[in-house]
Order: C-alpha cells, then structure tokens, then sequence
C-alpha cells in the first residue's frame, strides 16, 4: 500500500505525459491540408516514412533538450554556490554538473549519429 500512495502520483503524470498526445493525435477524420477548425487538432508530425517521423521526433527532443540542459547546468552552479565548502555537498553538486554534461552529450550525440546514419543513407541511393 505505501508503494501505491509513494508513486501514485508520479504514475498518474507520467499516463497523462505518454498517451494524452498519443490519444490527441489519433483521430482519423482530420481533413488533408490540416486547418484547425471547431475543435479540430491538427498533427504536427507531417510524415509519410519512418525517417521523417524520426527526424521529426529528434528535432522536438533537441529543441526541448537543449533548455533542461541549459537550465540544469544552472541549478549546478547553484548547487556548487549552496555547498560553500562542505565536502559533501560538493560532491553532490559535482556528481550533479557530472551527469547533466553526461546527458547533454548524449542527447547531441543522439543527433550526430542520427544525422551520420542519414547522410550515410542518402548517399547509397
């Protein structure tokens, strides 16, 4: 029971997160050239191939990625500012600015390889 009450909440937000989009973008009568009217939602993925839903897809996480990594390499030089000489907390603040440079290096390698693989691919036909 103290498991259901601890993640309740964080289940219930990540549900919303995952298939609220998924359940707003699937409709089936939306007309061709997507002009939103009476309710209407359009699709921003306009795709015909799994490369540019890919591409698309990369496109939002970097353009959503780059601002949390900007924001997070600020909240560490908060920390490291907050530590004020303790050792320990100076080390949470190293381990902090650690995985943020981590996750801003995979997230633009991310985009490298996926842009090396499609030049790769584009140059073969």
């Amino acid at each position: 029971m103290k498991f259901i009450k601890k993640y309740a909440y964080g289940l219930i937000l990540t549900t919303f997160i995952v298939f609220l989009p998924a359940f707003s973008l699937g409709q089936t009568n939306v007309p061709a050239p997507c002009v939103p009217t009476g309710g209407t939602i359009c699709n921003p993925i306009n795709s015909n191939t799994i490369n540019d839903f890919i591409r698309v897809i990369l496109e939002g996480v970097i353009k959503i990625g780059i601002p949390v990594v900007a924001l997070a390499i600020i909240y560490c030089g908060f920390l490291f500012v907050k530590a004020r000489g303790n050792a320990e907390e100076l080390s949470k603040a190293k381990d902090a600015l650690l995985y943020t440079v981590i996750g801003a290096a995979v997230l633009l390698g991310s985009w490298a390889l996926a842009k090396l693989i499609s030049e790769t691919v584009l140059s073969l036909k």
